[in-house]
């Protein structure tokens, strides 16, 4: 698996170092972070904003009004300035993640944040969670966000999505070409609005590992201009998915046990390996690694069928330990249904004339599980932060070589198992159509015929039953929430199967 396949992402959704160092040189590995001794704010950093105005009046990467009006929450965005560092190291990374960093060059930046909160101080529960923005397609996007959104709102969690690499506020010609969306959609930062975002200046990716950790540094501790409105975290997630994950991994493996920044990590759809520190000797990862076993807080890694085989995940497996732990999850694609209807909705806050359906010329594509066990791992991965509670074991999902095993119906065989594959209506596959290398992430979907939900259901009765206690079980194993078994049911019951 080359490392360009292990960075493809759904950007397309209209879409390393040394042990931690205590004093005594111990690196504790039970997951649980001591906040009690808050990392000082950036001095060299500012912030400005509210940013307002310019050629559309709302953010790049817009939530829907009506989906935060009705969780009482607003969304500001902000500018970040400073300089930041870039990382360097005398020996070659190795293939287990044990890279010992040391800071180098600083470079003068200025990027903005995107941040949604509660907008009553008393709805906070006190967690952060902070995406790094994916750019896959040259723009950025909040894939994390999307999949998300439901369990942050009702829980009271505030987000912060950043903007850290340098295509997505620049632009440049690496693009990731998607089907049947306007070429504004598009754009970077600086084209798409260059009014509002005229001030936006970014050195390189060398330094986006530097401008993540200014950002984290900034929330717990912000000076003057605070951009969580006066919100004081207890706890600070960070999280990417796909090409954002393989930043994530090289920042897990090489920044954190520099900078000791955030309390956890929830590393979405990596493939086999990570990002890149810059040009120059020590700087590239091998193709293939691991995260790093000696962390002293906790890493969840969440792997759908399509990362196994078309990201290279599979080469990337690793045993769970007691700081890092990976569910993969049967019935999933990289991304899927429920990442083009939120990236429509985003897109229509300010082109609201527009139908753009990129995933047409893509076939019946994957409406798999993704979001609901994402949001139970997020969950999971909060307690164990906070609790020192691992999150359950996940089976893997049974693979050969070149290929995952399914069962008579389509579906794969172990992995999480939810109602999609246990009570299914359709063959779930993570394999894409291969027409093009945007349509290869999102999967594919085979409904039933008549007969075949015949066989499998005597009656709408036994389907429900069938869903229910598929999704019981999954509750009970720690894989689903509650809000999301309820609606797996009630689903079932509204459904005309067979």
């Amino acid at each position: 698996m080359t490392k360009a396949l292990g960075v493809l992402a759904v950007a397309a959704c209209l879409l390393v170092g040394a042990c931690s160092s205590d004093d005594d040189g111990a690196t504790p590995t039970n997951g649980v972070t001591d906040t009690t001794a808050a990392p000082a704010p950036p001095a060299d950093v500012t912030v400005t904003g509210p940013v307002t105005g310019g050629r559309y009046g709302v953010p790049y990467n817009p939530a829907p009004v009506a989906t935060l009006d009705e969780a009482g929450y607003l969304e500001e965005e902000y500018l970040v300035a400073g300089a930041a560092e870039s990382f360097t190291s005398d020996e070659p990374l190795s293939a287990d993640g044990t890279w010992t960093m040391a800071a180098g060059p600083e470079a003068d930046y200025t990027t903005r944040i995107v941040v949604r909160r509660p907008e009553d101080e008393a709805d906070f529960n006190g967690k952060v969670l902070v995406e790094w923005l994916n750019v896959t397609s040259g723009r950025d996007s909040d894939p994390d966000w999307g999949f998300l959104h439901p369990y942050l709102l009702r829980e009271g969690w505030a987000y912060v999505g950043v903007s850290a690499q340098e295509i997505g506020v620049e632009g440049g010609e690496t693009r990731f070409e998607v089907p049947g969306v306007p070429e504004v959609a598009l754009l970077a930062l600086k084209q798409w609005d260059p009014e509002r975002y005229a001030e936006l200046d970014h050195p390189g990716d060398q330094w986006s590992y530097g401008i993540w950790s200014d950002v984290g540094r900034l929330l717990r501790s912000p000076g003057d201009l605070d951009p969580l409105g006066g919100l004081r975290p207890d706890t600070i997630v960070a999280i990417g998915e796909s090409q954002s994950a393989g930043r994530m991994a090289s920042y897990v493996n090489g920044v954190h046990p520099v900078d000791q920044v955030y309390d956890g990590f929830l590393i979405h759809s990596r493939g086999d390996g990570g990002g890149t520190f810059g040009e120059g000797p020590n700087l590239e990862p091998p193709d293939v690694i691991t995260i790093r076993t000696d962390l002293d807080v906790p890493v969840l890694q969440f792997e759908t069928e399509t990362d196994l085989l078309r990201l290279g995940f599979l080469a990337a497996r690793q045993p769970d330990t007691d700081s890092v732990r990976t569910w993969e999850v049967a019935g999933t694609a990289h991304a899927d249904r429920s990442t083009l209807d939120y990236g429509s909705e985003s897109g229509n806050v300010w082109l609201p004339d527009v139908e753009a359906d990129p995933a047409a010329s893509c076939g019946t594509i994957n409406n798999g599980p993704q979001g609901e066990v994402l949001r139970a791992a997020l969950d999971q991965l909060t307690s164990w932060i906070e609790e020192g509670t691992p999150p359950p074991t996940s089976p893997l999902l049974e693979t050969t070589t070149d290929d995952i095993v399914t069962d008579e119906g389509g579906n794969a065989v172990g992995g999480i198992r939810t109602p999609a594959v246990d009570a299914p209506v359709s063959a779930l596959s993570g394999k894409g159509n291969p027409s093009s290398v945007f349509c290869s992430l999102f999967g594919q979907r085979r409904e039933y015929t008549a007969e075949e939900l015949a066989a499998r259901y005597a009656d709408d009765e036994a389907y429900v039953e069938a869903v229910t206690a598929s999704a019981d079980a999954a509750l009970d194993d720690g894989f689903l929430l509650e809000p999301e078994r309820d609606a797996l049911v009630a689903q079932a019951e509204a459904a005309p199967v067979p």
